[in-house]
């Protein structure tokens, strides 16, 4: 196993209880600091199945709703779980990764995963019954292991995709984000205190998520048009520049202190051209990751794990039936962000904004928008038709208000023309 984060420890969980020998190594040690604070719904059955919902439950403050706030609305929508199709799961959790994704790493070890921290795989060499793992330890150590076979969870890093040279920019979206943790952010009162809000701005949209701890998290997922622009500036100087551009946002943050570093992620949307291969398989970012306006990203990497485990358990137990346990895999892990990505590529467009500040649930329509933001995507609500009603309002919505529409399409082609790898950090 490559890496050990919710992707990578949930699969090591599930295989170490079916009575595989697993390993995973992890580049960094535990706990340590990840973004992507915001959990979904669909997240709590997942924890449930791997016994670890009453911890993740003392670390976490509840997310009953997303909230939206747009600059050309007078208003602020929020969306509420527990109107969702399935009224079954009506709260998530925001949580600091350190302490989450620990909790998910311990939990494997206790099921009998032996994880290896502080190691960083180097190479890989597949052969006919297998692979052989080189990985260097943190005193420079070199050790290998010889894998039946490989996951590859390592996240951004994307170990194999970049090794087989299959990760490629995604054509219809790029963003960049930069980010950081405040104290003494004003929050709203009583059970609303957890809720996600989404501010939108002329150059793409800020996350806001309180976390049990008093800390806020707070990031700007901007263009990389707009990263261009930040010339001289520290990234810290244009993080504050950039939250005064929203007055709602900067209000909230009036008597905030940021307690952190600014950290920056640049070219942030990506896919890979195949899911799995011989002796190998690709989980949550280390397959594809997209825009994190939805906080897809843990479920998604952790319902992966789940289909993936079950794959590969499958192939070492019945090699015959590989075919077949890969193919269903396959379907699985790319259902995820093509069901999402729908949304995302078109979050930034003023019909997208019209709709979601003035929802309205004909033919259920609010109801299967909820399930969507709930994670709600695997199972059997029934909530596809629904979803396509939503998507032809949308077309004729645009269509009514056409050069508006061409216009943001080409402001939209301009903004999202990558930044060259590094330009980033070399600025940094």
């Amino acid at each position: 196993m490559i890496g050990g984060g919710p992707a990578g420890a949930t699969a090591a969980a599930l295989l170490a209880e079916k009575g595989h020998r697993v390993t995973v190594l992890e580049k960094a040690r535990h706990p340590r600091f990840h973004i992507g604070e915001s959990l979904l719904p669909a997240n709590l059955p997942l924890f449930e199945k791997l016994g670890v919902a009453d911890a993740i439950r003392g670390i976490g403050i509840r997310k009953y709703s997303a909230e939206f706030v747009s600059p050309d609305h007078d208003c602020q929508q929020r969306f509420d779980f527990a109107d969702a199709w399935d009224k079954s799961m009506p709260y998530a959790y925001q949580v600091r990764r350190s302490e989450f994704d620990h909790i998910l790493i311990r939990n494997a070890a206790g099921k009998g995963a032996e994880v290896v921290e502080g190691c960083r795989v180097k190479d890989i060499e597949f052969h006919a019954d297998g692979a052989m793992v080189s990985a260097e330890h943190e005193d420079g150590r070199r050790e290998t292991w010889d894998a039946r076979f490989v996951i590859d969870a390592s996240g951004r890093d994307t170990f194999i995709a970049n090794r087989m040279r299959a990760k490629h920019r995604n054509p219809k979206h790029n963003s960049s984000a930069m980010y950081a943790h405040f104290s003494g952010a004003q929050r709203h009162e009583g059970c609303a205190e957890g809720n996600i809000t989404i501010y939108w701005f002329e150059h793409g949209w800020f996350w806001f998520i309180p976390l049990s701890d008093g800390a806020t998290s707070v990031g700007a997922v901007t263009w990389p048009h707009y990263m261009k622009q930040r010339g001289e500036r520290t990234m810290e100087a244009f993080l504050d520049d950039t939250i005064a551009m929203n007055g709602p946002l900067a209000e909230r943050l009036r008597n905030a202190r940021r307690v952190s570093p600014v950290e920056a992620t640049g070219n942030f949307s990506y896919t890979t051209d195949h899911t799995h291969g011989p002796h190998y398989l690709l989980l949550g970012d280390a397959y594809a990751f997209i825009d994190p306006v939805f906080s897809s990203g843990v479920m998604l990497a952790m319902q992966s794990a789940f289909f993936g485990a079950e794959a590969v358990d499958t192939s070492l137990r019945e090699p015959a039936r590989t075919g077949a346990a890969m193919a269903r895999f396959d379907k699985g892990i790319r259902h995820g962000p093509k069901e999402f990505s729908w949304f995302i590529y078109r979050m930034t467009s003023p019909t997208m904004r019209d709709l979601f500040m003035g929802p309205r649930n004909t033919l259920r329509m609010k109801e299967a928008l909820l399930s969507v933001l709930a994670g709600d995507i695997y199972g059997k609500t029934p909530i596809w038709s629904s979803l396509l009603a939503f998507k032809l309002v949308y077309y004729t919505s645009a269509l009514r208000h056409l050069p508006r529409t061409l216009a943001a399409l080409r402001r939209r082609k301009r903004n999202i023309q990558p930044l060259e790898d590094g330009e980033m950090a070399a600025r940094g």
